[in-house]
């Protein structure tokens, strides 16, 4: 089922990474969901390689292993950054770009490193969500904003490549959340799942 009304109640729901930062935003756009759900916290599960060869494979993948390990619905996701200049990559290896233990400033140091002199920055941002029943039944969405890579960091918000995606003149690291949590690709796609959900 993908992007269309979830038939089933869902009263808790587990966010299916160990990343604070992208649980943390997650848990502040379903916030005011009605009716509420509880966002499970405190659970422990193996760590998932993302072996699916794209963003909707990996965030089904996470969504219906949590969901089967904690016998509860799960949330999964995967976000790709994709530079037109560089044919769509990093894509689906976007955490990985710099290797596989890269930090955030590894990899943000690695896509400007790549695109040093390069004219056309135009750059997307896209976030498939992915929520998973134990029983099997999964709804996917999908969430894009549109941007460019600015030439050095800029801002101390955010996470990952968000000092050097800009919409408009401003970096997503530049913004406070509320004002990130309005546009993001994260947040268009989890909104989706929320809509969703409630219906």
């Amino acid at each position: 089922m993908t992007g269309s009304a979830w038939p089933h109640r869902i009263d808790r729901l587990v966010v299916a990474s160990h990343n604070p930062d992208k649980i943390a935003e997650i848990v502040a756009i379903l916030g005011d969901l009605t009716p509420p759900i509880e966002v499970m916290t405190g659970l422990a599960w193996p760590a998932i390689a993302e072996t699916e060869p794209t963003l909707e494979g990996n965030a089904l993948l996470k969504a219906h292993t949590v969901a089967r390990l904690t016998g509860i619905a799960a949330l999964g996701d995967d976000t790709g950054l994709e530079v037109a200049a560089l044919d769509g990559a990093p894509g689906v290896t976007t955490a990985r770009f710099a290797g596989p233990d890269a930090s955030y400033a590894d990899n943000v140091a690695r896509l400007l490193a790549v695109m040093d002199g390069v004219a056309e920055r135009a750059a997307r941002f896209r976030t498939v969500v992915a929520v998973a029943l134990p029983t099997g039944e999964a709804i996917t969405v999908e969430g894009v904003l549109e941007g460019w890579i600015t030439e050095r960091p800029r801002g101390e918000g955010g996470f990952g490549y968000d000092p050097v995606f800009a919409v408009g003149d401003r970096t997503l690291a530049e913004l406070d959340i509320a004002a990130k949590n309005r546009i993001s690709h994260r947040a268009l796609a989890v909104r989706a799942v929320r809509e969703a959900l409630a219906g």
